[in-house]
């Protein structure tokens, strides 16, 4: 029988109380018996609008089939036909703004919880299955992928699936990129981002940590010197913006890269950290993404009394995910809205004391179609903080493109793609935030998709 309920089947979580001291993963998953009822909410559309909203192209409603008939392993080998990281994308795509935006079940309720079910199916794999994806037939082309991020292991695990020889190069200690210095253990743990990465060293793709190119290595001398026929550049935007605001160099000012990639990469919030992060008592985020939401709540998690966080636009605009801010929410996190900062105020032994604010109203809309905030004269006041933490956005690090021959950029930074990754220079692809700037997961890895089947016909022409 159907199930017609409006609402989706609640995920079970950790208490706000308890997980807001902890970094274990906020939500446990669907039991079986909840996954099969709330596949059972599909109405298996017959121009399958869902799949219209997934940048990866995921069949939806044939995998939400074999949930409802209790065939999981089935499902499972449904979604990996098209997604790399099943186990990642069912915990932190926004599926609200893209696949269950599509779901007819949302016209007159909630959509079908598409993220949870990818996810349960995934995580049931993971727990029960020993297989692992067996290599394809090799090609004889060889292809290399910078950046182990999103994009870049989709991109480098579909050439594997064609039979190209694939090396990623990864300028960190830890393939993951984003997945594991951006994205806290409580959203994603670092044990389902490696199980994934272990899928596709089986399917033969090999991963050189440690290389950063453009100074190891360019990406001239892996074309020319190393064989490698094709490159994709899935670098991301790990380069942060700040306001340029006085105070902002102040002992206790971070940008939100370092503070997660202390966190998440580093372990800071274990005792024994080699590479400790300030467990600061009140603690300021600015901006209002899914970076400061992780921020705030990671500082949380840290020790601090107080966490605000500060953004220019009025709750209507805030960009991070609905989950995530009502995440926030629950744990104590408190919102300033239309408050922006003009001034750090500076304490004893160079740290933080406070922050010097001015309230915003909404005048007319920008260039993002967002309504400009603009300051009203004469609204300043204080707040009180002993760590400020900057979550303003990322552009992409300028080594590639400065070592880079002939690869045409944005006057921002990014480099200049099409929308099949090809790049101004014969053989170069990029994807991902490298080239959009900073975006989500699943749009990385919809651009490592396309390029790898730009790449596959690139490397398959003949060339004379």
């Amino acid at each position: 029988m159907p199930n017609m309920s409006l609402k989706k089947n609640p995920m079970p979580a950790q208490e706000p109380g308890i997980r807001s001291r902890n970094f274990y993963e906020v939500t446990f998953g669907y039991t079986a018996e909840a996954a099969m009822d709330e596949a059972k909410r599909c109405l298996h559309c017959k121009n399958k609008p869902c799949m219209g909203g997934c940048p990866v192209r995921i069949h939806i409603p044939e995998f939400i089939e074999k949930v409802a008939a209790g065939e999981f392993e089935e499902a499972y080998r449904i979604i990996q036909k098209t997604s790399s990281l099943p186990a990642v994308c069912g915990r932190v795509c926004p599926q609200e703004t893209q696949c269950e935006q599509k779901c007819v079940r949302g016209i007159k309720g909630e959509p079908v919880a598409i993220g949870r079910l990818e996810r349960f199916v995934a995580d049931l794999h993971n727990a029960n299955s020993c297989d692992l994806p067996a290599k394809a037939e090799p090609n004889g082309h060889k292809a290399a992928v910078v950046g182990s991020g999103p994009a870049g292991l989709t991109c480098a695990g579909d050439l594997a699936k064609r039979g190209y020889d694939v090396t990623v190069f990864e300028a960190l200690h830890l393939a993951g990129g984003v997945l594991v210095y951006g994205i806290p253990e409580f959203r994603l743990p670092k044990a389902i981002v490696q199980k994934e990465i272990d899928n596709l060293r089986a399917l033969g793709v090999k991963i050189e940590t440690n290389m950063v190119i453009g100074k190891v290595l360019s990406i001239d001398e892996l074309m020319e010197e190393y064989g490698f026929e094709a490159v994709f550049i899935g670098t991301g935007a790990g380069l942060p913006r700040f306001m340029g605001i006085p105070g902002e160099n102040l002992k206790s000012v971070y940008s939100a890269n370092e503070f997660l990639t202390r966190v998440n990469l580093m372990k800071a919030y274990r005792e024994d950290a080699r590479t400790p992060v300030l467990r600061a008592k009140r603690v300021c985020v600015v901006g209002g993404g899914n970076v400061a939401m992780d921020a705030a709540r990671c500082a949380k998690r840290l020790g601090a009394e107080e966490v605000t966080v500060v953004y220019r636009r009025s709750r209507a605009e805030l960009p991070a995910r609905a989950e995530e801010v009502e995440h926030a929410e629950e744990e104590g996190i408190v919102f300033r809205f239309l408050t922006n900062p003009v001034a750090i105020e500076e304490g004893e032994n160079g740290m933080a004391a406070g922050m010097t604010c001015i309230r915003m109203e909404l005048g007319e809309a920008d260039a993002s179609g967002r309504r400009r905030p603009v300051p009203k004269e004469g609204s300043e006041f204080q707040i009180a903080c002993d760590a400020v933490i900057m979550a303003l956005g990322t552009s992409p690090n300028p080594l590639i493109k400065n070592t880079t021959a002939g690869l045409d950029t944005q006057p921002w930074g990014g480099i200049v793609a099409d929308g099949r990754g090809q790049t101004s220079r014969a053989g170069v692809f990029a994807g991902g935030d490298a080239v959009t700037g900073a975006a989500t997961v699943i749009l990385a890895m919809g651009a490592g998709k396309a390029a790898a089947e730009a790449m596959d016909e690139y490397m398959r022409r003949p060339r004379g």
